[in-house]
């Protein structure tokens, strides 16, 4: 398959299967069309000596600094490597993949007025493989300059770039865009994994189904609970738990009682951090910006990208209550008080080994640090000195991206332990499966073994992964693996 940039349709979909699994790319040709008109329209704007951001003048504060006519073009290669200060750790690969691809798509969709040779580059190097090395860390989220520098300087470096199109290449967002898609791609992931855990752990504590009933749904009509609830009695049908006297308490602890409740949150928030996203993946993010209609190019702030931020830190706060619950419901299926059955899980009471009663400890420290990654981050200022005063914002767009990104990470563990200790509790309680929870039994047998008599904690490493890859969530949502079926 080959995804197709025109500027106005890329979806988060898209960004993983370019970024990750690296599927080509190719511009259509509406796009080359509008850049070269839009590059038309900055050259007669030059030509009358219209004043133009980052073209006739310096950027930043030195936007007060004229640039000849004559120097323009130099400026506009010389002035990237004034930006290449990035700090920290290198981003990956991933990660440059998507922020070439949006930065392509940016382009595409013609308001940054450069010649689609710039688009070709972008879109040639994502073909043959290409990732720069991007740090980190240096962008405070008013546009991208300190990595988009770093891809300028890598894949442009020998390219004649014209007046303005330096400015381009780093006036916008692509690398904070590009990783939201891949970390909120890796949360829906993530909340899949979490519903199948939560289904196995109702089973495991033979919970009682009243919290399933479709009331719930039409009394508290919010969608994602609607959803969650649907979800919840597929995976669960035919289960012993929907049977007369198995529900072992009227009302069981919160973290499985609130679980359509906490999950349909997320899947709200989730669905409105796709829209957000779905409009910063193809709107422009620059300045200046090319309005055709006018022939002329204007001053704007595009590159604020609050819209998104601000449903990072949405999307961070929500899924930082389903981690700290699934960590909880693995702590309560380990004590005998909650669960019924021996501590830790040992297939035998009453003796002195400890089962599987550590990992709680681990799904505990986990947790914290995935709800310590929640604290917002777009209303930070690091300073308003910068640029003399003017440049005054900051949404720290990056690092929202990034703590998502890490949040998930975290949370594909946390899911994973989950899932070992449901799958314990749900073999000694020995009742019957529903369909799509023996489906899930069976998916984490294949990673974490049966805790026997004598035997030390399984290591769930090859769980999480499954989790994190999403083969995990496939295979018990759709059977997509060979060999799975529905029974």
């Amino acid at each position: 398959m080959t995804v197709v940039l025109t500027g106005h349709d890329l979806d988060r979909t898209q960004v993983v299967r370019v970024a990750r699994d690296l599927e080509r790319v190719e511009l259509e040709a509406g796009a080359r069309s509008r850049m070269a008109g839009a590059r038309e329209v900055v050259r007669s704007a030059l030509d009358r000596g219209d004043p133009i951001y980052g073209a006739s003048t310096a950027v930043g504060v030195l936007k007060r600094v004229g640039v000849a006519p004559g120097d323009a073009d130099t400026y506009s290669s010389w002035m990237i490597r004034h930006h290449v200060v990035g700090q920290g750790p290198a981003a990956p690969p991933d990660v440059v993949r998507a922020t070439m691809l949006r930065l392509a798509n940016h382009f595409a969709e013609g308001s940054a007025g450069v010649r689609p040779e710039l688009a070709d580059r972008l879109v040639d190097a994502l073909n043959d493989g290409e990732a720069p090395l991007v740090r980190t860390i240096g962008s405070v989220g008013q546009a991208d300059l300190a990595p988009l520098a770093e891809i300028a300087d890598e894949l442009f470096g020998g390219m004649a770039l014209e007046a303005g199109e330096g400015t381009a290449l780093l006036d916008n967002n692509a690398f904070s865009t590009g990783w939201a898609a891949l970390a909120v791609a890796d949360v829906a992931t993530l909340l899949d994994a979490i519903d199948i855990a939560g289904t196995l752990s109702l089973e495991g504590i033979a919970a009682s189904p009243t919290m399933l009933h479709a009331a719930i749904g039409d009394t508290r009509p919010y969608p994602g609970i609607r959803r969650t609830l649907d979800r919840y009695r597929e995976l669960l049908a035919g289960s012993a738990i929907w049977d007369a006297g198995v529900a072992r308490n009227l009302q069981d602890p919160l973290t499985f009682r609130n679980l359509p409740q906490i999950q349909g949150a997320c899947r709200d928030v989730l669905e409105h951090v796709d829209g957000q996203l779905a409009i910063e993946l193809n709107a422009s993010q620059g300045n200046p910006i090319v309005v055709p209609a006018e022939d002329r190019v204007i001053s704007v702030a595009n590159f604020e990208i609050l819209p998104l931020v601000v449903a990072l830190d949405y999307l961070r706060l929500v899924v930082a209550s389903a981690l700290t619950s699934s960590a909880e419901r693995t702590v309560k299926m380990l004590g005998t008080p909650w669960s019924g059955l021996p501590t830790g899980l040992t297939p035998v009471a009453n003796t002195a080994e400890a089962g599987l009663t550590y990992l709680s400890l681990a799904a505990q420290s986990l947790a914290v640090e995935a709800r310590l990654l929640a604290q917002p981050v777009s209303f930070e200022l690091t300073s308003t000195a910068h640029a003399e005063g003017i440049e005054d914002r900051t949404t720290m767009a990056p690092l929202a991206a990034r703590r998502v990104a890490e949040m998930a990470a975290l949370g594909g563990t946390i899911a994973a332990i989950e899932l070992a200790v449901a799958d314990q509790a749900v073999q000694l309680r020995g009742l019957r499966q529903g369909r799509g929870t023996a489906r899930a039994f069976a998916a984490v047998r294949r990673h974490v073994p049966y805790l026997d008599s004598g035997d030390h904690v399984p290591d769930v490493t090859a769980l999480a992964e499954a989790v994190w890859s999403g083969r995990f969530g496939r295979e018990v949502l759709t059977g997509e693996l060979a060999g799975v079926d529905g029974a």
